[in-house]
């Protein structure tokens, strides 16, 4: 084995990296921390206090902000949470900046604040930033201003990398990876399975819709990212044909997905990559999903059916051609 690295992960300062996860950003840095440090490289990890105690990470302090009561009076001050975000990441670039980027021999940025490329070129550690959203306009301001020194980006899809070529040119495309051994291939069932963040922009309530009319029960996990949104339009759905299985963690939402007999997503943004469609598919676990944004990339004839954004009742039709795939075909594909 070549000799350790010297890893510097940066995520959120507002979410830990633990079990059960905010999102997919949590999800796929929780695991690659892991993977790294079970290969043997020193990992450090900022995020928010609260991460996995057993991640075999370091801790990268996040910096809480204390204002005086002459600040919090200004009448020009940006919203408290902007602040403290600004706050954490400046701390942070400004200990990395000081330190020469030392001890690390490469920071990989998974935020999605802009100060970590704002800065990135005071820390002489290699620095390379995932993408994992559309562009954002501070995120477009940093690159503009530093054209792009410091870093460098990759995306989780040659969708999320087209969308950023205008203010980044072309950039590498490293798909968002599962570990089959946590998502292994289960039995299957007879019902659905939606999991995910409940907001409208993921909108299970279309998966609500197409479930009922596909005329098989359906199963949603996720944590409550948007309470309103799920008290106005999924809790009155819920019964005996639709329920809420609750905020799982890894193991006993991979058991629910892997014991599915198919997976709808049901963005109505561009989705940026898709984990969801990963997992499920590592599973054995066929997919019915709308065409938009990366989520063409990843799913093919043999492991799931796309269908046109939207649309519940070609996304009800379609469930029983993927339910019918071999699952062992799905797992296959999903690991290729």
């Amino acid at each position: 084995m070549t000799a350790p690295l010297r890893l510097a992960l940066i995520a959120s300062n507002r979410f830990p990296i633990r079990q059960p996860f905010a999102g997919g950003l949590e999800a796929h840095v929780w695991h690659l921390a892991r993977s790294l440090a079970d290969l043997g490289h020193r990992v450090a990890l900022f995020a928010a206090p609260g991460s996995d105690p057993d991640l075999g990470c370091a801790g990268l302090a996040v910096r809480e902000l204390t204002l005086s009561d002459a600040a919090q009076a200004d009448p020009s001050m940006s919203p408290l949470s902007f602040m403290a975000d600004h706050h954490a990441y400046l701390a942070l670039m400004m200990q990395l900046a000081e330190s020469g980027g030392a001890p690390f021999d490469v920071i990989h940025n998974h935020s999605l604040h802009h100060l970590p490329v704002a800065m990135a070129p005071l820390v002489s550690a290699p620095m390379l930033t995932t993408v994992h959203t559309p562009p954002t306009p501070w995120l477009e301001s940093a690159l503009q201003m530093t054209g792009g020194a410091g870093t460098r980006l990759a995306a989780v899809s040659r969708h999320t990398a087209r969308a950023w070529r205008p203010v980044a040119g072309e950039i590498a495309v490293v798909p968002n990876g599962v570990d089959s051994r946590r998502w292994p291939l289960g039995p299957g069932g007879a019902g659905l399975v939606w999991f995910g963040r409940f907001t409208p922009e993921k909108a299970p309530h279309l998966a609500v819709e197409a479930a009922l009319r596909a005329n098989r029960p359906l199963v949603l996990a996720g944590p409550l990212s948007d309470p309103v949104y799920f008290a106005d339009r999924i809790a009155p759905r819920l019964g005996d044909e639709v329920r809420y299985a609750g905020h799982l963690d890894q193991n006993a939402l991979a058991r629910l997905v892997g014991g599915s007999a198919a997976a709808l997503v049901t963005p109505t943004w561009d989705e940026p990559y898709g984990l969801v469609i990963a997992e499920a598919m590592s599973c054995g676990t066929p997919v019915v999903a709308f065409a938009c944004g990366g989520i063409p990339e990843i799913v093919a004839p043999q492991g799931g059916r796309l269908v046109p954004p939207g649309d519940v009742n070609a996304m009800a039709a379609a469930v029983p051609a993927a339910v019918a795939l071999p699952r062992i075909g799905v797992h296959r594909h999903a690991i290729a």
